[in-house]
């Protein structure tokens, strides 16, 4: 495992979004990446990711990239292949970065499951939940009862010194959901005064859906093809 850097910017908001129920935190992170001004600074590798990348629009997309906004002071996690069962080992990458950039706080973008159907709920949970409470007030419920998995779960399982606040968009199932996107964006623009105009959103979000869509089915695609060639050899 390696996180790779080109800069190191002080004293940032550290934001990430993995793929886990409804992609949100993908779908989300990528809104960002198109709405603020950000280069990327850097990536992390991990030799059990699958070796594939994506291409589109001639760019490379990295399955784990990490990108910076100046304006703000954030960095973004943006990342659309993690493999398999590597909450834990892509938690201590995070855990590093966090004190490479010496961050102030953690923000994890996640989807949880709607248990009556509905959706448009965003929750909370936050490791420091005084101070947290205060600014989440009117804007997320905090979350009372769930189960956690992959990146965010891993964090959140560890003692860290450095603040984490986890949000959870509610959505309808585990294929994209770009609405429920929409909502865990606007619950961090009220958090972190992102000055994020609405409007767009949904339409964005949708198109961002469909974006992600293509390339998640791509790799597994090439996933599988290269499944049948190792069996090939072997058998």
């Amino acid at each position: 495992m390696k996180v790779i850097l080109d800069k190191k910017p002080k004293n940032v908001t550290l934001i990430e979004g993995f793929p886990g129920f409804g992609l949100i935190g993908t779908i989300a992170t990528e809104f960002l990446l198109e709405h603020l001004e950000t280069e990327k600074i850097g990536l992390i590798e991990i030799d059990e990711i699958p070796a594939m990348i994506a291409i589109h629009q001639n760019k490379v997309i990295e399955p784990i990239s990490i990108h910076y906004n100046k304006k703000h002071n954030l960095v973004l996690i943006h990342a659309i292949n993690i493999g398999k069962d590597l909450g834990w080992k892509i938690a201590e990458a995070m855990v590093e970065l966090a004190k490479l950039l010496s961050a102030k706080q953690i923000i994890s973008l996640e989807g949880v499951g709607s248990p009556n159907g509905d959706s448009g709920r965003v929750f909370y949970y936050a490791t420091r939940a005084g101070e947290a409470s205060k600014k989440l007030n009117g804007i997320a419920n905090p979350l009372m009862e769930g189960i956690i998995v992959g990146v965010t779960g891993a964090l959140l399982a560890k003692h860290l010194d450095i603040p984490l606040v986890a949000l959870f968009a509610e959505a309808h199932s585990n294929l994209p959901d770009s609405k429920a996107a929409a909502h865990i964006i606007e619950a961090l623009d009220k958090y972190t005064g992102l000055e994020i105009d609405p409007k767009p959103l949904l339409k964005q979000a949708q198109l961002f859906e469909k974006k992600l869509k293509d390339i998640m089915q791509k790799s597994q695609k090439a996933e599988q093809i290269q499944e049948e060639k190792h069996l090939s050899y072997v058998g």
